[in-house]
């Protein structure tokens, strides 16, 4: 399983031509407390970079992007009873979403955890 980052501190988890999709420990921790999740419908299909989750905070709300195209194959609705879950386990248990990959070459322009490190350093 290989794991890519976004610029705008998505993550996603490859396994063959399925992702699982969160955000960043990083991104956790600039939010704030996390008070509510809107997550995607079950079979919707998104391009790249369209708006697929909204995180809501104490602090603002954010968009959740999809960092490569696909359809949405599952959510994780125990965020909708448990959004704080996106503080405490960000890159775990806090997953918004399950998508099937539609194109993989998309994956290239994503960050490695090195590089999203680094970049993460420089902000």
């Amino acid at each position: 399983m290989s794991i890519y980052f976004t610029e705008d501190h998505e993550w996603i988890k490859v396994d063959g031509d399925n992702g699982v999709v969160g955000i960043s420990p990083y991104a956790a921790k600039q939010l704030g407390d996390v008070v509510f999740v809107e997550l995607p419908e079950i079979g919707r299909e998104m391009g790249k970079g369209d708006e697929a989750a909204v995180v809501e905070s104490v602090k603002a709300a954010s968009e959740v992007y999809a960092p490569v195209s696909g359809e949405v194959t599952e959510v994780n609705a125990k965020l909708e009873d448990a959004p704080e879950t996106v503080n405490a386990s960000a890159d775990d248990a806090g997953w918004f979403l399950k998508i099937k990959i539609s194109d993989a070459s998309e994956l290239e322009s994503l960050m490695d955890e090195a590089a999203y490190k680094a970049y993460c350093d420089g902000l």
